[in-house]
């Protein structure tokens, strides 16, 4: 199976247009009687719009690709559209319009863990499957979604065990005002205080916040060695910006952000991010060859300007492990899929071998990652193999299991 992706020609400002066109697209794709649609359900507009619009051009491009090499079992597959606007209620809105209105076989889509849990109990009422692609919080399992996203324990534990590796003693934990940054960094203090560091301070803001003044204020108060960063969306321009008019340098107050990838990067300006870190599964600047090819095919198409981040890794091979579990299965029903898909070996992808493990989680590599000028991250620390998901911290949350 071959992974090659190319990410829309469109530029961030230009999101209303783009979302738009393929809006269009969608629509007119799921008309066909031999066709097999699926929902494509991302922030088109708002705060989210910023991040989530690439991953569904990625998972368009996905669809577009098997298509042309003949389908999922002999149908073309048919990518019906739907913009959750940034809001959780109208994610689970369009979550229930896809599968009862549109009869879409599963879904692909999500950002924010307020928008996965308010459309959890839709697929699960109407059995349905979604495949969510973005780093979570765990804390959860449900026969009804395939969470492809990191763990806490490949993403967030592995960059705090490196900050701890690195001397960091002090942290200061800032995020937006939702379930993933609260219950990241719930884990996150339960290690801290196992470790017998320094926690100065937890600030929250709601989401698409823009006034940074009061937490930039309590940091400098602090004096932490290194900020935990779980933002997300739009409002991460505005904290970058803040941060460097009030002459708080990487070189001082290093930032370890967890929902800033090569795009963002780009938005907020690789200068007032030049020496933060990140952490993902999944860098640009990956060596491999897979990921060397697909660069390569996606820059012929699309021009050396776009970029590739990890949500849009996992948005896109999203789709080709739907198909393979299909063919498997012989069927496009959730049940007979979603046994198939944890069945499936490892496979090759830009972001290494991967495989679902029974808990419908991927097994995948954690990096750490330093900002360069460019907007490229400098891999500094890997995982050195495939960390098998664990949905429950056992400090956090002892004694909880995923059941199968």
């Amino acid at each position: 199976m071959h992974f090659f992706a190319k990410q829309s020609r469109g530029l961030l400002h230009k999101v209303a247009g783009s979302a738009i066109i393929s809006l269009s697209v969608g629509l007119l794709a799921g008309a066909q009687a031999e066709d097999v649609k699926v929902g494509v359900l991302h922030s088109l507009t708002g705060t989210m719009a910023i991040s989530e619009i690439t991953v569904k051009n990625a998972t368009l491009l996905a669809i577009e690709e098997i298509n042309k090499k003949g389908g999922v079992m002999g149908k073309t597959i048919a990518s019906v559209i739907e913009d959750g606007a940034s809001e959780p209620a109208t994610f689970a809105q369009k979550a229930q319009k896809l599968i009862e209105q549109d009869k879409v076989s599963t879904v692909f889509g999500g950002w924010t863990s307020a928008s996965r849990k308010a459309m959890l109990p839709v697929f699960e009422r109407l059995d349905n499957l979604l495949w969510y692609p973005v780093q979570f919080e765990g804390n959860e399992c449900s026969p009804n979604i395939m969470y492809s996203g990191a763990q806490p324990n490949q993403q967030i534990l592995p960059a705090f065990d490196w900050a701890v590796e690195k001397g960091f003693k002090k942290y200061f934990l800032v995020g937006s005002d939702y379930v993933f940054p609260r219950t990241a960094n719930l884990i996150v203090k339960k290690h801290i205080e196992n470790d017998k560091l320094t926690l100065t301070g937890e600030e929250y803001v709601p989401l698409g916040g823009t006034d940074f003044s009061s937490v930039i204020n309590k940091i400098k108060a602090g004096g932490p060695a290194i900020i935990f960063n779980t933002i997300n969306g739009d409002s991460n321009v505005a904290f970058f910006k803040q941060l460097a008019a009030a002459g708080l340098t990487a070189k001082d107050y290093p930032v370890m952000s967890f929902s800033i990838a090569e795009q963002e990067a780009k938005a907020i300006g690789p200068k007032l991010l030049e020496g933060s870190y990140a952490a993902w599964n999944y860098f640009m600047s990956l060596p491999n060859t897979s990921n060397k090819a697909f660069i390569k095919a996606y820059a012929a198409k699309y021009g050396k300007e776009q970029l590739i981040t990890d949500p849009m890794i996992h948005g896109y091979v999203d789709v080709y492990i739907w198909k393979a579990a299909v063919e498997k299965a012989k069927s496009f029903e959730p049940d007979k899929v979603r046994k198939a898909a944890v069945s499936i070996k490892e496979i090759t992808t830009p972001m290494g071998k991967i495989k679902f493990d029974a808990n419908q989680s991927l097994y995948q590599t954690a990096y750490v990652g330093q900002l360069k000028a460019d907007g490229q991250f400098k891999i500094l620390w890997d995982s050195k193999k495939n960390l098998k998901p664990e949905p429950y911290d056992a400090l956090a949350f002892p004694g909880k299991t995923c059941k199968p």
